[in-house]
């Protein structure tokens, strides 16, 4: 599978986001007004794709399922930055590794600093850009484009909007790297790729 968490690349996380996860956080806030959280909670919850039959093409199946848990895994992010106590939704069902880390690690930081995101994250244009569906992890790697113009960083107590960049980037390209654990298939890096979409 192919892996670019190059030193640069962690760097640029860091610098742009403190977390590939809240990639679309840190580029929807990322000025001193850095606070992140709340999201939709009324995001249907989405449940992993079943295994296909051994008819099915084992590349296609494989295209599906990752799709289909990178949607799953923003919905739960939504409910992550949107409640301050941190315990909402079941991100660790859809990520794992250093997306679940960052993500987790940067929603702590902004509910700390008393802000939620409320609203709601739309993924488009998704692509996938290589697939293993038949190493000892299948994966795939996934081109999309991240819409968070509303999903609004919001003080946790009044419920007012939080002050941000007005050129910010709040629709961007990410690309994500997904892998099918036994449990199912997880994020396991979402990195922005700083260009408009």
């Amino acid at each position: 599978m192919k892996r670019r968490a190059t030193h640069s690349a962690i760097q640029y996380r860091q610098t742009a986001a403190s977390l590939t996860l809240c990639a679309a956080l840190a580029l929807a806030a990322c000025s001193s007004s850095d606070g992140k959280d709340e999201a939709s909670g009324e995001s249907s919850s989405v449940t992993q794709s079943p295994t296909a039959s051994a008819s099915a093409d084992p590349k296609e199946t494989a295209q599906k399922e990752a799709i289909a848990a990178y949607a799953a895994y923003w919905q739960e992010m939504e409910k992550l930055y949107a409640d301050r106590t941190g315990k909402s939704g079941r991100l660790d069902q859809y990520a794992a590794s250093a997306a679940l880390k960052n993500a987790e690690t940067d929603a702590k930081r902004a509910h700390d600093r008393g802000r939620i995101y409320t609203g709601s994250v739309v993924v488009t244009d998704q692509t996938v850009t290589e697939v293993n569906a038949t190493g000892k992890i299948p994966n795939a790697i996934l081109s999309s484009c991240l819409d968070i113009s509303n999903w609004q960083t919001v003080d946790a107590k009044t419920k007012r909007p939080v002050s941000l960049p007005a050129d910010r980037l709040t629709k961007y390209r990410i690309e994500s790297t997904v892998e099918k654990y036994p449990e199912g298939w997880r994020v396991t890096r979402d990195e922005p790729q700083g260009t408009t979409c």
